[in-house]
């Protein structure tokens, strides 16, 4: 960001501060979801760090760009955004509300540093680090990113010597674990509110996701039928609970099922699964020549991972990095994993599904003198939903009548319309294989194991790794 910028308030005034601040001490950032966004001082020196700046070397949507090539915007993209629309949340509140919410300086500070800092833990590759890497060089650790996020913050606070107050400082941090839950005994009853704002524990709305779902879909050259700006313009507190007008009912809906959308077309893609996977491997085989675990929990080693650390396995002369080395040259030749089937999981099935391991495709290969071994094998178990697992997340969001009313309530589905969904889940199972000539092999034999589970199978005719397919199901 680099810059000049004044110094603003210090850290002893910010709660008597006016709380718009005269435009002289803000920078001003230009984006092209949000056109102008106005950083004010204190946001300014967290954003002129190493750590913060780290970002910029994050893709959002991790290996997305090479399946969708305009997929190429950041983490530091979104953070600011996160942060521009944090603070118009809050804003507008104080402004709808008067004197009721009794918001100052401190909690507008608090609520905009949680959505520029909520995302500054995220490892190489976005979600491909905590969902595909650490699982499988760690079995069983319990990490995330909002907890490093959290960690992160401490660090840049403690090697930057950021003037902040304790309390606000421990707000920034809970209001970041909020949707997690690991935070909640630290949220205060007073001004509860503020905490959903940046990462909605209660019901998933929250400005993270107006961002992301913008800026993914422009990026990836998707239509959305949802409207951010309509929730902003139609949401008050009522009960310490951020709610929003009953006549945006069906603009909620759209918010889950346009994510939803994202999630099957964009962020699963089969090819972009397999490249996650392929990323994975060789992230594990260069796991102990890099180091890269044992970063996880050290924050001053930790912010010097990032997208980079393919370019670096690829150019390192070092030989115990050939195989990872190998790999990332296949991803270069799209000589990718191959896709052999998939299999929706049926909806009365849902309730007891578990994750289908390359075992249990390997114990139900054909006899026919092709033998596949388990790690020929890879499979991805997709779960798309609204949020809210197999239940409807709308239930979990209270609205209002008018702003004379000061009563909250839920919708039923059945009273807004029925084209609404009646299921809010799906589970997809995916199956690759590393080797090419063992495609019709692993196909057929998940195809047995599915007959064996489910009594039905699903059958890929065409090019077995995606192109031109056609599903059927047979008994």
């Amino acid at each position: 960001m680099g810059a000049y910028y004044d110094e603003g308030f210090p850290a002893s005034q910010m709660a008597t501060a006016p709380l718009f601040a005269d435009r002289k001490h803000t920078k001003t950032v230009f984006d092209n979801v949000h056109n102008n966004i106005y950083v004010d001082p204190l946001s300014l020196k967290f954003i002129d760090t190493e750590q913060f700046q780290r970002l910029r070397d994050v893709k959002q949507l991790g290996l997305c760009h090479l399946v969708y090539p305009g997929a190429v915007h950041t983490r530091l993209e979104h953070s600011l955004g996160v942060y521009w629309l944090a603070g118009q949340a809050v804003q507008r509140l104080k402004q709808q509300e008067g004197e009721d919410l009794d918001i100052d300086r401190s909690d507008v500070m608090c609520v905009k540093l949680a959505g520029l800092l909520h995302d500054v833990g995220h490892g190489p590759f976005s979600h491909v680090f905590d969902n595909e890497f650490l699982p499988r060089v760690a079995p069983g650790i319990e990490w995330s990113h909002e907890r490093m996020s959290v960690m992160m913050v401490d660090h840049i606070v403690d090697e930057h010597n950021i003037d902040i107050d304790h309390g606000d400082l421990k707000r920034v941090k809970s209001m970041i674990l909020a949707s997690s839950g690991s935070s909640q005994h630290q949220l205060h009853s007073e001004k509860r509110f503020l905490f959903d704002i940046v990462a909605n524990g209660r019901n998933g709305i929250d400005v993270d996701k107006f961002d992301y779902i913008e800026r993914d879909c422009r990026a990836c050259g998707l239509s959305s039928s949802f409207k951010f700006e309509r929730l902003m313009e139609n949401m008050r507190v009522v009960d310490n609970e951020i709610c929003y007008r009953a006549k945006e009912c069906i603009n909620v809906y759209r918010l889950f099922q346009t994510r939803a959308d994202l999630f099957r077309t964009v962020y699963t893609h089969a090819k972009v699964k397999a490249l996650e996977l392929m990323v994975a491997d060789a992230l594990l085989l260069a796991n102990n020549y890099l180091q890269i675990s044992e970063r996880i929990n050290n924050p001053a080693e930790f912010w010097k991972l990032d997208d980079s650390i393919l370019k670096i396995i690829e150019t390192a002369e070092d030989q115990e990095l050939k195989e990872a080395q190998e790999l990332v040259l296949r991803i270069k030749r799209r000589k990718l994993y191959r896709f052999c089937n998939e299999y929706a999981v049926p909806r009365e099935q849902l309730d007891y599904f578990k994750d289908i391991t390359p075992k249990d495709i390997v114990c139900s290969q054909a006899g026919n003198g092709v033998s596949i071994l388990e790690d020929d094998v890879l499979v991805s178990n997709v779960k798309i939903d609204l949020t809210r697992g197999k239940e409807d997340p709308v239930n979990s969001v209270h609205f209002f009548k008018d702003y004379d009313s000061q009563e909250k309530f839920v919708i039923q589905k059945e009273r807004i319309s029925h084209l609404l969904p009646d299921c809010f889940q799906d589970r997809i199972v995916r199956v690759y294989t590393k080797k090419p000539d063992l495609v019709e092999a692993v196909s057929e034999a998940f195809e047995n194991f599915q007959l064996k589970m489910y009594g039905t199978r699903t059958q890929v005719h065409g090019t077995p790794d995606c192109k031109k397919r056609r599903l059927y199901y047979s008994q």
